[in-house]
């Protein structure tokens, strides 16, 4: 294994098969909080406040946000699901590659999702639309610039890597 070291922290490179398990363990991490927002997202549709207190379009609204949670929850789990079928017992560069992009990619549907939700329970607790819509933007906002932007700013990946 390839050691660098810094003023302040040691730099490791993990083996394939080291970095292949911490890629499932942070897929493991994050499904059961998808699988809890599916589960609540269905719950909702059986509550008698559902068609009462949400017109026809926003109750298809929130079917798209369930469908949208359905499609992170598939994303999620292929890794594990194409690793055990193709390679149980190898681990290459290429599956962790194909697997880092599918969890990454998972995080659109599900901030999306997230995102519609969140406007119909907004719009439900305020009654008013446009405030709802300027904070399920700023919501959106903050997953966009956390998950998607933050990372690829220069200082982070230096203050990762323990670099002054």
């Amino acid at each position: 294994m390839n050691r660098k070291t810094s003023k302040t922290t040691e730099n490791e490179e993990l083996s394939l098969s080291k970095a292949a398990e911490l890629l499932l363990e942070e897929s493991r991490m994050v499904l059961p909080g998808i699988q809890g927002l599916f589960g609540f997202q269905l719950i909702a549709v059986f509550n008698s406040t559902f068609s009462e207190k949400l017109n026809p379009i926003e109750q298809r609204l929130h079917l798209l946000a369930i469908a949208l949670t359905g499609i992170a929850i598939i994303i999620i789990m292929t890794p594990p699901a194409l690793h055990r079928q193709t390679g149980p017992r190898d681990v290459t560069q290429g599956f962790i590659n194909l697997a880092t992009r599918l969890m990454l990619f998972s995080m659109v549907p599900l901030a999306l999702s997230i995102g519609l939700d969140f406007y119909l329970i907004s719009r439900i607790i305020l009654n008013n639309v446009l405030l709802s819509l300027i904070f399920t933007l700023v919501l959106l906002s903050l997953f966009i610039l956390l998950w998607f932007v933050l990372p690829h700013f220069e200082f982070l990946k230096q203050a990762l890597r323990g670099k002054d």
